[in-house]
């Protein structure tokens, strides 16, 4: 097996950067650059230099800490090597490293290590990723449940029970001529439903905690001069979006992460949409368009100040079938004349000026999506992958008992068993192919 090294940190200037190595080499490879004679005591960080060039001229004084196989991340000998965070430092250590005979990781390598030397899952080693993207608290509550084993702790009972039934089976093909007696098919297929329920139970929490991963993309429109970027900008919680009073200042999309209710929300401020000879404004209007297409939620802001019109009826028309909140903004400066919307159309009337409203319009942006129930302590799927393995395994278990009820032989019962089992391997790495190993692995950080 080769060693590997690549930065761990944040790319660009810091106070500190650390360099990790994992393989059969990493402590001679590390020594080298040193030239440490005291040598590396397991599990303490101890002081030395980075020398380079024929007189050893230092680089740098570092901090090296070693982990002796198999007691490290990846259950081989890894040494971490806490440097300066200058770039050019950086840049040099790792290149003086490669000289010397390291390879420089791929995407996610340390972790895949762990994985196939056993210290974690592949489950666990997804909730990394998750834990590194996640982009609110609740998000990296849910990705450190999954790194801490919930997420296979819950399953493994689960594949217990099945392979009690598989093993059951298997039992009676091999020993019994007749056919399963009544009382072990009708328990047989009792078993079955209820790890199906369990099972779909699981799959169906990935409706909500899918939000927390993935997040909504919310696109604000409007006409000219709505009150859309002050709007934004009281969302965003920062005066991210020029506001004039000028109609089409807003000449292009623009987006903000922000956090509501613990979801994720990219917010997209648009250009006012009008008739327009302007190149420029025609651009931003196409632009605002793809945007609404894009969107997992519209807010339509109208302004209050003013009757409703026809170009507020086809923005309504245009995001009809979409979900869409209609907003109507400057409730402050008078009182609402845009009360004469079409029957059957709610609003919520806020002044993006003011703040009224506002907390009353997150609420009603939470109520658009399955609440993932951020406070309930409850296990979400929050990962695509495993939501669809979940799904194939609890189809396959339906299969399964569609078969005992035609009582069909054993062997034809067994087949979509073995595939729901196989399935659910393929969540935790039990059963995983190569190419998908490789698929799932190029989604991580170098470095990690």
């Amino acid at each position: 097996m080769s060693t590997i090294v690549a930065l761990s940190t944040p790319r660009g200037r810091g106070a500190i950067g650390v360099i990790r190595f994992s393989g059969p080499s990493s402590l001679s490879i590390v020594q080298s650059l040193t030239h440490h004679e005291g040598g590396y005591e397991p599990r303490k960080a101890t002081l030395a230099q980075v020398k380079h060039g024929p007189g050893d001229e230092i680089l740098d004084e570092v901090i090296v800490t070693y982990f002796k196989a198999p007691h490290s991340l990846t259950g081989e000998d890894v040494v971490e090597l806490a440097c300066h965070g200058s770039p050019a430092v950086i840049r040099q250590v790792i290149e003086m490293s490669l000289q010397i005979g390291a390879r420089l990781a791929g995407p996610g390598e340390f972790t895949l290590r762990a994985v196939a030397n056993g210290k974690i899952n592949l489950a666990e080693a997804e909730a990394i990723r998750d834990l590194i993207d996640s982009q609110t608290q609740a998000a990296a509550k849910q990705a450190a449940r999954q790194l801490n084993g919930e997420l296979s702790s819950t399953l493994e009972p689960l594949k217990n029970a099945l392979l009690e039934v598989i093993v059951l089976l298997e039992s009676a093909v091999e020993f019994v001529e007749d056919d399963l007696p009544e009382t072990s098919a009708t328990a047989i297929e009792a078993k079955l439903h209820w790890l199906g329920h369990e099972l779909h139970k699981l799959a169906d929490s990935y409706s909500a905690g899918h939000l927390l991963q993935d997040g909504v993309k919310v696109a604000i429109t409007g006409r000219p001069n709505v009150g859309k970027s002050s709007l934004f900008n009281r969302l965003a919680k920062r005066d991210r979006a020029i506001v004039t009073d000028v109609p089409g200042t807003t000449r292009d999309t623009l987006t903000e992460s922000v956090d509501i209710g613990g979801i994720p929300m990219v917010l997209t401020d648009t250009a006012g949409q009008r008739s327009t000879r302007d190149d420029i404004e025609t651009l931003g209007i196409e632009r605002a368009q793809q945007a609404m297409s894009d969107a997992d939620l519209i807010l339509l802001v109208l302004d209050g100040t003013v009757p409703f019109s026809a170009d507020d009826q086809e923005l309504l028309f245009r995001s009809e079938g979409s979900k869409r909140l209609v907003v109507v903004n400057k409730c402050d400066v008078a009182i609402c004349a845009n009360g004469d919307l079409p029957l059957g159309i709610e609003s919520i009337k806020i002044s993006a000026k003011t703040g009224e409203g506002i907390d009353e319009l997150r609420t009603s942006m939470l109520a658009q999506f399955d609440n993932p129930a951020v406070d309930s302590g409850g296990l979400l799927i929050t990962n695509a992958r495993h939501h669809d393995l979940l799904c194939r395994a609890g189809n396959e278990l339906e299969s399964a008992i569609a078969a005992l009820r035609e009582r069909r032989s054993e062997e034809l019962v067994l087949v979509p068993l073995h595939n729901g089992l196989r399935y659910l391997g393929e969540i935790t790495g039990e059963t995983t192919t190569e190419d998908i190993l490789s698929k799932i692995f190029s989604t991580f950080c170098i470095g990690k």
